[in-house]
């Protein structure tokens, strides 16, 4: 019997099997075809024509039969990092949308997407100041022209008060055990050589009033009862267009962490991690030159990604020559204009598989809520990102990233090893060993056909098959 021939044979025996799909608060029996053996496998699919939309299928996988298709073997012996979690940035606008929202409708989506029986979003990137998705350019400390106050003493993040806290102490209730990572797009003006929001870098003379910037800002948010987990020193540091923004070489970056900040952070008890680069990854000279730099590196918990430019893969090189730092990506985000389809089989494939596979600890996607007018945005902020959420009032519409996250965070709990499993550029895939035992493998069909293929772990194995382009989480 030729391939085509057992292709088509085992198709229309998976069709028979699992045609009847259910969604993902519970399964609608069916009477299985007599011949079948199921598995204890779960399955979610997300399939690029909307169809199914993170819908749990309404069997279980059949079990293994042997046949010459393709398999993904898992083999739980061989670890690699553990994971911190899934989830998206949090910016001011995102939080002004969620906090005009009536509180019922507020407390609902909430619960989607943070508790652990929902979404299970488990990680969260917000701006120390504004970023370019705020309603306004400020930071803690905003100065008359001319004027400086290298003490600190009109420090506030009174601003941050008004959505952001309230909507994170919202979110705390839900999850307490959320992680929170800090980034700033800018310096306060007065302390950078062109006094202004956008590019310039920050002035030598106040390395150390702002190294005491970031101490005070953790403070502040620890007084609210909201515990920073880890800092980037700053957002694309090498995208100096932005507004706001801040330029910073990496001898600047290196400097600023060992004779500052680093030990700023220990005089104060400061246990928050400190993140470098947080930029592209077509540059890793950028974070190993800091790490090379042994009174840095001691300060240092690891080095963040963005992936407008350059291949995932590079950020292997980063933890081969540094395995025993950490490897974090922090943003990406989808363009209003772009597809469903398209969006959901690169970031699947590139960011969910691509980045664990070389050895993020993280993946977040870029902007969790914005309106049907994209807004708010700063002058000269990004016009085009769609959030995760489209949120009018009280009417809420849920993205491409929202499905793309949602297929890694409900079931790849923090705590959660990666786990070896064999890659094909027909079946990109991550596998993940969980906390309390369970096995969960995410495949992306990256081809144009729908296809069968088996999952081989020591437990069970099973004959499973993806439309074209579908991303599938499978779970036991």
């Amino acid at each position: 019997m030729n391939q085509a021939v057992t292709l088509l044979i085992l198709s229309f025996f998976l069709v028979k099997c699992s045609s009847s799909d259910s969604g993902s608060n519970g399964q609608e029996g069916t009477t299985p075809h007599q011949n079948i053996t199921y598995s204890n496998v779960d399955l979610y699919v997300t399939k690029p024509d909307k169809s199914d939309l993170f819908k749990l299928q309404s069997t279980k996988v059949p079990l293994f039969k042997e046949n010459i298709n393709f398999s993904i073997t898992v083999n739980p012996e061989v670890t690699y990092q553990v994971m911190d979690g899934f989830g998206f940035s949090l910016t001011g606008g995102s939080a002004l949308h969620l906090n005009n929202m009536s509180a019922s409708a507020r407390a609902n989506i909430l619960k989607e997407l943070f508790s652990v029986e929902n979404v299970g979003v488990s990680y969260l990137r917000i701006s120390i100041g504004a970023s370019d998705l705020d309603a306004e350019v400020f930071s803690y400390n905003d100065l008359p022209n001319g004027e400086t106050d290298e003490s600190l003493t009109k420090f506030s993040i009174e601003k941050d008060k008004q959505n952001l806290i309230p909507v994170l102490k919202e979110i705390l209730a839900i999850n307490p055990n959320i992680k929170i990572m800090g980034s700033p797009w800018s310096a306060p003006t007065w302390m950078k050589t062109n006094k202004n929001s956008i590019g310039g870098s920050l002035k030598p003379e106040y390395f150390a009033t702002y190294a005491n910037y970031f101490v005070k800002y953790i403070q502040a948010y620890k007084a609210e009862g909201i515990t920073i987990d880890a800092i980037t020193i700053q957002n694309e540091p090498y995208h100096d267009g932005n507004n706001p923004s801040m330029y910073m070489e990496p001898t600047d970056q290196a400097l600023f962490i060992k004779a500052h900040l680093g030990p700023a952070f220990q005089a104060a008890n400061i246990n928050t991690k400190i993140v470098i680069w947080d930029h592209n990854a077509d540059n890793t000279w950028y974070a190993t030159s800091i790490l090379d730099d042994a009174e840095a590196n001691k300060y240092i918990d690891g080095s963040a990604f963005h992936l407008y430019n350059g291949s995932i893969n590079n950020l292997s090189t980063v933890h081969n020559k540094y395995p025993n730092k950490n490897l974090y990506f922090t943003e990406q985000w989808v363009g209003v204009n772009s597809e469903f389809g398209s969006n959901l089989l690169w970031h699947t494939r590139e960011l969910i598989v691509g980045a664990t596979r070389n050895w993020c600890k993280t993946v977040l996607e870029w902007n969790l809520v914005s309106n049907s007018k994209l807004e708010p945005h700063t002058p000269g902020g990004c016009t085009e990102c769609l959030g995760a959420l489209t949120i009018d009032n009280d009417l809420v519409k849920r993205n491409v990233a929202y499905y793309i996250i949602a297929h890694a965070s409900k079931f790849v709990r923090p705590g959660s090893v990666r786990i070896e499993s064999n890659y094909t550029s027909d079946f990109p895939n991550v596998a993940f060993k969980t906390p309390n035992g369970d096995f969960v493998v995410i495949v992306v069909n990256n081809t144009t056909t729908n296809k069968v293929f088996n999952i081989k772990t020591p437990n069970e194995s099973v004959t499973t098959s993806l439309n074209a382009g579908a991303v599938g989480t499978y779970v036991w």
